[in-house]
């Protein structure tokens, strides 16, 4: 059985990948600093008959991601998949950009996946196999986003993750892409303080090409075909995924 690792799986993209993946036969391994919600997605994937595991990860922490991982590959192996999706979009006028907001989210959005990726890659080289799907945006491939320039730049480093990181470890077997989401219907951008609000995503779907915001579940099913084999030749692609959002804007 095949393992994956999923950050930020207990709620919103996460959570439905997390589903994708044990619909799919693989083994689940939840993250999250929310532990009642990721502990909720591991029970879920097993009364639905899947096989899941739940552990508390804080991304910030080296320590926390070098622990977790250890774990896992002392029970399973170096894994399969790593989905690093852990993430925070927080609304702060650039007046108000401390360079503490700056860099906490950046230790999240961005060195979060680092630190994840760093633990897991000697064993996933070492078995000569594996894939990595990091998560962006369209703030971070396309598009500006005022009053979140911190998490507009992290979202455009993960492109410059997703590109060095697969040139490093393609020789060893191991691919790396990302996925950039348009507007999705999750708790963050249903978020009035920090995102769009209900009003504001209903009013997206008017300019977004195929008449609708994204579902939590367009996005998990692009990852899981990234990790699968079908995409056995696809390596430092960052795929945007927004009902043809950004070609349809004129």
């Amino acid at each position: 059985m095949k393992t994956v690792l999923i950050t930020g799986a207990g709620i919103g993209i996460g959570r439905a990948t997390a589903h994708a993946f044990a619909g799919a036969g693989y083994r689940v391994v939840v993250t999250d600093i929310l532990t009642d919600e990721g502990s909720a997605v591991v029970n879920a994937i097993k009364e639905q008959g899947g096989t899941a595991e739940f552990h508390a990860l804080d991304v910030t922490s080296t320590d926390a991601a070098d622990a977790v991982v250890r774990i896992v590959e002392a029970s399973y192996g170096p894994l399969d998949t790593i989905v690093c999706n852990a993430g925070i979009a927080h609304k702060v006028p650039l007046d108000q950009l401390t360079d503490e907001k700056w860099d906490f989210t950046f230790d999240i959005d961005l060195k979060g996946m680092m630190r994840v990726v760093r633990a897991a890659a000697p064993k996933m080289r070492a078995a000569r196999t594996g894939s990595i799907i990091c998560l962006s945006s369209i703030m971070g491939v396309a598009y500006g986003w005022d009053e979140h320039v911190h998490y507009s730049a992290a979202k455009s480093g993960v492109v410059g993750l997703v590109r060095g990181l697969a040139v490093e470890l393609a020789a060893d077997g191991v691919r790396v892409n990302g996925v950039a989401p348009g507007y999705v219907r999750t708790a963050q951008a249903l978020s009035e303080e920090h995102s769009l609000g209900p009003a504001g995503l209903d009013k997206a779907s008017e300019f977004i090409p195929m008449g609708r915001v994204g579902e939590a579940d367009d996005i998990a099913d692009v990852i899981l075909f990234l990790a699968s084999d079908a995409a056995r030749y696809m390596t430092g692609q960052v795929v945007t995924v927004d009902g043809g959002l950004l070609v349809g804007r004129y």
